[in-house]
C-alpha cells in the first residue's frame, strides 16, 4: 500500500520532535497505523538550511506554508505554527483542498474550532488536536473515547506547567512570584512574555475544548472566567499549607442544574488530593464521570518529544480512518454535530465554591466579630480562623479565615462591605477552594 504523505507546517520544538518521533520510531508507527507515514514537504518560518540541521529525509523544505497546504500529494497536514494567525487561514485551506488536518494550536481550536469544524464536516474531512491540551497526555481521546459510556460530572486539570512550576517553587523554596517567574524564565519554561501562562490564558484555551468534550456544548472560549497566579503571594502559600491545602491553577469545568461552569483560577484543594500532589511543570486532569467515577491522567504538558507523541497519535489515527465513511467517524467535539447543545455558561458571580480569605485586621477587640458578622448577614459560614501574632510597632495584622461553599455574588457583596470597614486595611485577598471529593 502506497505511503501516505505528511505536510508539515513548523519545524521548531513540536515541529523538530515531531520529525524525531516518526523517524526513530517508523517500524511501530507503520505496524499500528498499517501503512508507512512519510512527511513529503515541511515549511518553516524565516527557513534557512543550517537552522533545521539534522532534519532529514524531507524531500521539499521551504518557508512558504501556502506550497505545503497546496500540495497535491499531501494527504495530512500537520500545524505547528501555533496561534490564531495565519494558523487559521492555512488550516481552513487545507481542509478546503480535501486535507486532513492535525493540530496542536490550543488557541486556534478554543477560537475558531467551531468554524474549523464545521468546514471539516462539509469537506468530509478529520482535524485532530490531541496535543492541544495536556501536551503527550490523552486526555481528549480519554473525553472522546473511554469515557463514552459517561455523563462528565465535572473535570479540574493543572493545565500549564508554567504556573505550576512557579507555584510550586512557591511552596517548596519560599520563593516570591517575581523569582520563581526568573527562574521558570531562565530554564526556558516560561517565554519572554509569559502572560498568557501566568495570567490563565492559556489555560483558559484548553479548559474551553475539554468543556466542550465533556458536556457537548460549542466552544465559547469568550465564556471562560480568568484569573492568573500573579497576585498570589508566599504567605497565602504558607497559609495554605496550615489549613492542610495546596494553591494550584486550575481550569474547572461543571454541569450544574443552572448551565455549565468555565473557570481558571488559582484554587486551594486538599493536600490529600492525588492532583494537589502534582508538581513542576506537570500537567494532570482530573476527571469525575457517573459510572467510572474518579479518574486521573498525568503526563508532561508541553516538550517537544511529548508533544509530538501526541502529534504523530493523531496522525495514526487519520491514518487509519482514512477509507471509513465520514458519518461513521469519531466526532470532533465528542458528541455528533447535530447533537451539540447550547447549554448556558454561568457568570463567575453565579458559581457556587467556598473561599480562602486574607485581610489586614485592626489588632483591637471587636474587629473579628465584626467581620465575621458581615460574613453571617450574606449566609457566609465560617469554617476556620487564624489570626497571627503583631509584630513589634504593627497595628494590624493578617485575619485568614476558610470559609463554606456559597455563591460567588453573595461573597462578593461582603467582601465590598468588609473592606469598607475602617478597622481593615487595603483589600481583601480571595482564593476559591475545591474539594475535588470523587
Amino acid at each position: 500500500m502506497e505511503p501516505v504523505k505528511i505536510g508539515l507546517l513548523g519545524l521548531g520544538t513540536v515541529g523538530g520532535g515531531t520529525v524525531t518521533v516518526l523517524t526513530r520510531n517508523r517500524d511501530e508507527i507503520t505496524r499500528r497505523a498499517g501503512r508507512d507515514i512519510l512527511i513529503s514537504h515541511a515549511a518553516a518560518k524565516a527557513f534557512r538550511r543550517e537552522a533545521i540541521e539534522g532534519i532529514e529525509g524531507i524531500p521539499r523544505i521551504s518557508d512558504d506554508a501556502w506550497q505545503v497546504v497546496a500540495d497535491p500529494e499531501v494527504a495530512i497536514v500537520i500545524e505547528l505554527i501555533g496561534g490564531y494567525s495565519p494558523a487559521r487561514e492555512l488550516v481552513l485551506q487545507a481542509i478546503e483542498n480535501g486535507k486532513h488536518v492535525v493540530t496542536a494550536n490550543k488557541a486556534l481550536i478554543a477560537k475558531h474550532g467551531n468554524e474549523i469544524f464545521a468546514a471539516a464536516q462539509r469537506r468530509g474531512v478529520m482535524v485532530a488536536f490531541e496535543a492541544a491540551v495536556a501536551g503527550g497526555v490523552p486526555i481528549i481521546k480519554a473525553l472522546r473515547e473511554g469515557l463514552a459510556a459517561n455523563r462528565i460530572e465535572w473535570i479540574a486539570g493543572i493545565i500549564n506547567g508554567t504556573s505550576n512550576y512557579i507555584l510550586t517553587e512557591m511552596r517548596d523554596r519560599g520563593r516570591s512570584f517575581e523569582d520563581a517567574l526568573a527562574e521558570a524564565q531562565a530554564l526556558g519554561y516560561a517565554e519572554a512574555d509569559p502572560t498568557f501562562d501566568v495570567e490563565g490564558v492559556d489555560a483558559a484555551h484548553k479548559l474551553t475544548i475539554l468543556g466542550s468534550l465533556a458536556f457537548g456544548i460549542p466552544l465559547q472560549f469568550d465564556k471562560v472566567y480568568v484569573e492568573g497566579i500573579t497576585r498570589i503571594e508566599p504567605q497565602d502559600v504558607t497559609n495554605a499549607e496550615e489549613f492542610g491545602y495546596r494553591i494550584k491553577l486550575l481550569g474547572i469545568t461543571r454541569k450544574t442544574e443552572r448551565g455549565v461552569e468555565l473557570r481558571v483560577h488559582p484554587t486551594l484543594i486538599p493536600a490529600r488530593r492525588l492532583i494537589a500532589n502534582v508538581n513542576g511543570v506537570m500537567n494532570a486532569v482530573l476527571v469525575e464521570g457517573d459510572a467510572v467515577g474518579p479518574t486521573l491522567y498525568y503526563g508532561a504538558g508541553a516538550g517537544s518529544l511529548p508533544t509530538a507523541s501526541a502529534v504523530i497519535a493523531d496522525v495514526v489515527d487519520v491514518v487509519r480512518a482514512l477509507t471509513t465513511d465520514p458519518e461513521n467517524r469519531v466526532p470532533h467535539l465528542a458528541f455528533q454535530p447535530g447533537e451539540l447543545r447550547d447549554l448556558p455558561v454561568l457568570p463567575i458571580d453565579q458559581v457556587e465554591t467556598a473561599y480562602y480569605l486574607r485581610l489586614q485586621a485592626e489588632d483591637r477587640p471587636g474587629v473579628i466579630a465584626a467581620v465575621a458578622g458581615i460574613l453571617g448577614d450574606a449566609g457566609i459560614s465560617i469554617e476556620a480562623i487564624h489570626q497571627q501574632e503583631p509584630g513589634e510597632g504593627d497595628t494590624h495584622v493578617p485575619l485568614v479565615m476558610l470559609t463554606h461553599r456559597v455563591r460567588e455574588a453573595q461573597m462578593n457583596a461582603a467582601i465590598a462591605r468588609i473592606e469598607g470597614l475602617g478597622s481593615i486595611r487595603g483589600s481583601v485577598t480571595r482564593i476559591r477552594v475545591e474539594q475535588l471529593a470523587g
